[in-house]
């Protein structure tokens, strides 16, 4: 092997290394996120049930994943238990006599294996548009981004489908040369990130327009029309393949597709009512589309640069985005835009990576949930790619000036290990002042409960404990004796008070009344505070 492959290929294995030990440390050192028992007890059911009655707004797919990892473990569960999917997961978690800290490892370690595979996915079409060193470059952003490490590194859905979606676009861009191979491949990654996430649902019709459109934008003048029919052909093809993918994974789940509507479920009727069932998908799958119009319905808690406030605002997730990625990947992300829409050879290849990126964002930019930049998580995984451009800007001192911002952003990165998820940039203050701006899954999201039992026992021992806490965890699994504060007088509360942020963020009457008249006096994760009264 040639020297510079060699060299090459030794860079990009310790990019994915260095992201492997990152997210591996992270997903040892955390306990459950919200979100996660509940995919994880849902996967328990799908594969020891067959049933598809948990958790029916997302999709098997990735939990399917998950699976995958639990097999090693023989999880006891209950398929009698009468609970919710919330109750399902502490109960699988904490009530069954498996062990959370081995069940969680288990259903990470597969996302961690999809996430690095889906730097390959980042190099390997930033290779297409500009070359090996843009492949570096991209995929250099994609392992060093405190986002993706944070949300690859759990056992949830954001990452996989964001990853799926790229791989078919990238499968697009290389259906203009070999349509025959490539289309069936986007659509097999169509249908793989619809079988995850419904989310990805707003990207079908951007992907059925490139499988019909790319090869004569651009082709020969005068050539386009004789490969219209076939090019027709080809974009049907790739939505029938999608379409089976969906199928294929809820047969997996149950052939039978035994499922019953809810009965608080219906049909909200107009434009909504009517896309939904025309959906050619599982009735399962189009009942879990107008679970999330149900989501979307309603009204929700939100906290922006120190504001808490009821509702969503539109400007929420650029704003996060803001403060929540690295200033030189900023930076890059902008001269990469800037490169593919100046230079006439990457026009085309903006339709694959901008336009779905911000068709995406815009769409996201409309929720109910201003909860965190999980939400957009394709925009640092596409962005990674268009970025890798910037290796053909002409200008002296660029190349120099691209390698600052890389280093920079690296440095960034590591310095916040292994506290990735309340990751902000330098200009906010950095990881220790997230909490100021931003609350939820930007900054706790429940994943620092095991690390406050330690700190307890080790720092504060024998000490008495007022607790509020935010997150899906047992506080008592962790050897936290925590009270209640909230029932009780304020002047009957001494001791330790210790509150998560996304409490301290929405606080109001009698918690407020307790954070104001007690003092800070340390913080677990930058995520959860401890005051002394």
């Amino acid at each position: 092997m040639p020297r510079r492959r060699l060299a090459y290929l030794l860079v990009v294995v310790a990019l994915l290394g260095g992201m492997a030990f990152a997210m591996v440390t992270t997903a040892l050192q955390q306990a459950p996120t919200i979100d996660e028992p509940v995919y994880v007890a849902t996967a328990e059911v799908l594969t020891q049930q067959h049933s598809l009655r948990y958790n029916p707004e997302h999709p098997p797919l990735g939990k399917l994943l998950m699976a995958t990892g639990l097999v090693f473990d023989d999880a006891r569960l209950d398929p009698s238990y009468p609970g919710d999917q919330t109750a399902l997961g502490r109960h699988l978690l904490y009530e069954t006599g498996n062990n959370p800290f081995r069940l969680m490892l288990l259903a990470r370690l597969p996302m961690i294996v999809l996430t690095l595979l889906f730097g390959l996915v980042v190099l390997g079409f930033a290779r297409d548009l500009a070359g090996p060193w843009a492949g570096l470059v991209a995929l250099a952003l994609y392992t060093f981004s405190p986002d993706v490490i944070a949300q690859g590194s759990l056992a949830t859905l954001d990452v996989p489908a964001a990853g799926m979606l790229l791989t078919s676009f990238w499968m697009l861009w290389r259906s203009r040369e070999r349509p025959r191979l490539y289309l069936p491949l986007a659509g097999l990654a169509l249908g793989a990130a619809l079988a995850t996430r419904m989310s990805a649902l707003p990207a079908v019709p951007i992907v059925l327009a490139l499988s019909l459109l790319s090869p004569f934008v651009v082709g020969k003048p005068g050539k386009w029309w004789a490969k219209l029919g076939w090019r027709l052909l080809g974009a049907i093809g790739v939505g029938l393949i999608a379409t089976a993918v969906v199928w294929v994974v809820y047969l997996a789940v149950d052939p039978r597709l035994r499922w019953t509507t809810p009965a608080y479920l219906t049909n909200p009727g107009g434009l909504r009512g009517l896309a939904v069932d025309l959906l050619p998908l599982p009735k399962a799958y189009r009942d879990g589309v107008l679970i999330q119009f149900r989501f979307e319905s309603r009204s929700f808690n939100g906290f922006l640069l120190g504001r808490a406030y009821r509702g969503s605002l539109w400007y929420y997730l650029p704003v996060a985005l803001l403060i929540k990625t690295p200033l030189g990947m900023i930076a890059l992300w902008l001269a990469g835009t800037i490169t593919m829409l100046v230079k006439p050879a990457l026009r085309v290849a903006a339709l694959y990576l901008l336009l779905p990126a911000g068709a995406l964002m815009l769409l996201a930019m409309t929720g109910a949930r201003d909860y965190g930049t999980r939400y957009v998580i394709f925009m640092p995984i596409f962005l990674a790619v268009a970025a890798g451009t910037v290796v053909l800007v002409r200008i002296r001192f660029a190349p120099l000036v691209t390698a600052a911002l890389v280093a920079f952003v690296a440095v960034s990165s590591m310095l916040t290990f292994p506290y990735y998820l309340p990751y902000s940039n330098e200009a906010f203050g950095g990881t220790s002042k997230t909490h100021l701006n931003l609350h939820d899954a930007n900054v706790d999201w429940g994943q620092d409960l095991s690390r406050l039992g330690t700190r307890l026992r080790t720092k504060y021992p024998n000490e008495t404990v007022w607790l509020v806490y935010k997150g899906s965890g047992v506080p008592e699994y962790y050897g936290i004796r925590g009270k209640n504060p909230l029932p009780v007088a304020l002047a009957d509360v001494h001791g330790l008070l210790v509150v998560s942020d996304s409490r301290v963020a929405l606080a109001k009457g009698k918690l407020k009344q307790l954070i104001d008249s007690s003092t800070e006096i340390d913080n677990v994760g930058y995520s959860i505070r401890i005051y002394r009264r």
